[in-house]
C-alpha cells in the first residue's frame, strides 16, 4: 500500500507541480518563484509522510494546492513581505469545497492558462535557448536537476546552474506571468514551439546512453503542446502541424525497438504494433493544420510522417512524394539534415546509385564529418548497391561517433554483414 501510494504521489506531482507553481506565482508575483517551489517540494514530503498514515485524501488534487498555498503564505510572512491575494483566491484553492461539474471544468480552465503563462515566462526570448528547455521541465514538467542532466546526458551542476541563471533572469527582467499581446503573440508561440520540438526530438532520438527512446519527454512535450492548442492564442495551425507530426512519430514506438532494446529500422518494423489511436489523432490534427497561409517546417516534416503511417510497408511507401517534401523543406530551411533524408527516399524512388550521387555532395560539409548518420546512410546505400567493402569502411566510421548502445549493436550486426 505504501509503494502504491508513493506512486501516486510521484505522479501527481509528476502532472501538478507545473500547475500548482504557477498558479501560485501568479497570484504571489514571480519574484518568489524559487520560495513557490520549495513550498511545491515541502508539500510532496509532506504527502508522503502523512497519506501512508492517514489515507490519501478525497481529492489531492485540492490538497496539494491548499498545502502548498499554506506553505507559501507562511513562507512570506516570515521573510515580511506583503502578500497580496486574489479575492477567489481560496476558491480557487480549496477544491474540495466545490460542487458540481461546471466549477470543476472553470477550476481546469484557468489552472491550464496559468500554466500557458508560465509556458510563454519560461521561453521567453530574454532567457537562452538550452535554458529555456531546462526551465520548462524543472517548472512545469516537475523534472528534478538529476532527472534533466540524465535526459541531456550533462552533469548534474550544468543543469543547476542553467536553472539559476534562468530565474536569476526573470527577477532581473522583472518578467510577469501574462500572455504576450498582439504581435508578440505570434513570436512567443514560434519560441515554444522550438522549445517544445526540440524537447520532443530529445526524447524520440536520444544520442547518447543505453536507450534509443526517452518516452517521458516526448510525453512532456506533447503535454505542453496540448495546452497552447487549447487556448485561443494556441489555435494556429503551425501548433497542430506540430502536434500531429508528434502524434505521428509516437505511434511507431511500440515497433521501434525488438526485445532485446535493439533498434528496429522502418523496413523491419511490425506496422501491426503501430499505435492507430495515436496516427489518428496525428491526423485530426493535421486536417487542421491545413488551414494555414503558408506551409511551416512542421507542415511539411508531419506530411512526410503521414506518408510513412499511411504506407502498407515499406516499399510501398509513396518515395516520391517525399522525395518532394523534402525540396520544400530544404527551400525552408537548407539543413544538411533535411539533404541527407532525401538522398534516402531518392534511393528508394530511383535507386541506391541517385542516393550515393546526393550524398556525394554533402561529403564536404564539416557537420556531416561528424554525423554517424551519414556514414550510417552511405553503408546502408553502398551494400544495396552491392558494394559490401564500401559499405563496411563506411559502417565503420559511424561506430566511431555513434553514442547510444541500440545504434551500435545496429551498426555492429551491419558491420558484420557486409564483412563475410
Amino acid at each position: 500500500m505504501t509503494e502504491k501510494i508513493h506512486l501516486l504521489v510521484e505522479n501527481l506531482f509528476r502532472h501538478q507541480a507545473g500547475q500548482v507553481t504557477a498558479t501560485l506565482s501568479r497570484i504571489y508575483g514571480l519574484e518568489h518563484l524559487e520560495l513557490i517551489e520549495d513550498s511545491v517540494q515541502e508539500t510532496l514530503l509532506k504527502a508522503l509522510q502523512i497519506w501512508p498514515i492517514k489515507g490519501v485524501p478525497k481529492n489531492p488534487g485540492g490538497w496539494i494546492y491548499a498545502s502548498a498555498k499554506n506553505l507559501t503564505v507562511d513562507k512570506l510572512r516570515r521573510e515580511s513581505s506583503v502578500v497580496t491575494r486574489s479575492p477567489d483566491f481560496d476558491n480557487l484553492l480549496e477544491m474540495q469545497s466545490f460542487a458540481g461539474e461546471e466549477k470543476e471544468i472553470l477550476l481546469d480552465a484557468e489552472l491550464k492558462d496559468d500554466v500557458l503563462k508560465m509556458m510563454f515566462v519560461c521561453c521567453h526570448p530574454a532567457i537562452s535557448r538550452e535554458a529555456q528547455v531546462s526551465l520548462t521541465l524543472n517548472i512545469l514538467g516537475g523534472f528534478s536537476v538529476t532527472e534533466i542532466a540524465k535526459a541531456f546526458f550533462t552533469q548534474d551542476t550544468t543543469v543547476a546552474q542553467r536553472l539559476v541563471r534562468a530565474k536569476r533572469k526573470i527577477r532581473d527582467e522583472q518578467l510577469s506571468l501574462e500572455t504576450p499581446k498582439n504581435g508578440e503573440l505570434q513570436k512567443r508561440v514560434e519560441s515554444v514551439l522550438e522549445v517544445l520540438y526540440l524537447l520532443f526530438n530529445k526524447g524520440y532520438n536520444a544520442h547518447e546512453g543505453e536507450s534509443l527512446i526517452q518516452e517521458e519527454l516526448c510525453e512532456e512535450a506533447v503535454r505542453l503542446l496540448t495546452i497552447l492548442s487549447d487556448h485561443p492564442g494556441g489555435r494556429l495551425p503551425e501548433v497542430h502541424a506540430l502536434l500531429a507530426l508528434m502524434y505521428l512519430q509516437m505511434s511507431r514506438f511500440p515497433a521501434r525497438l525488438d526485445d532485446n532494446g535493439d533498434i528496429l529500422l522502418l523496413s523491419e518494423q511490425n506496422r501491426e504494433l503501430w499505435d492507430r489511436a495515436m496516427i489518428q489523432r496525428g491526423f485530426y490534427h493535421l486536417d487542421l493544420a491545413r488551414r494555414a497561409d503558408a506551409l511551416t517546417e512542421y507542415h511539411v516534416q508531419a506530411g512526410i510522417a503521414a506518408c510513412h503511417a499511411l504506407a502498407p510497408s515499406y516499399e510501398r511507401t509513396d518515395w516520391r512524394t517525399i522525395t518532394d517534401y523534402y525540396d520544400i523543406l530544404q527551400s525552408i530551411n537548407d539543413s544538411p539534415v533535411y539533404a541527407l533524408n532525401r538522398a534516402v527516399a531518392l534511393a528508394m524512388s530511383e535507386g541506391a546509385d541517385a542516393g550515393l550521387d546526393a550524398l556525394e555532395g554533402l561529403a564536404h560539409l564539416p557537420t556531416m564529418r561528424s554525423y554517424y548518420l551519414y556514414y550510417a546512410t552511405l553503408g546502408e546505400l553502398f551494400a544495396r548497391a552491392g558494394r559490401n567493402s564500401d559499405a563496411a569502411a563506411a559502417y565503420r566510421q559511424a561506430l566511431q561517433t555513434v553514442q547510444t548502445e541500440p545504434e551500435k549493436n545496429l551498426l555492429k550486426k551491419r558491420l558484420v554483414q557486409t564483412s563475410q
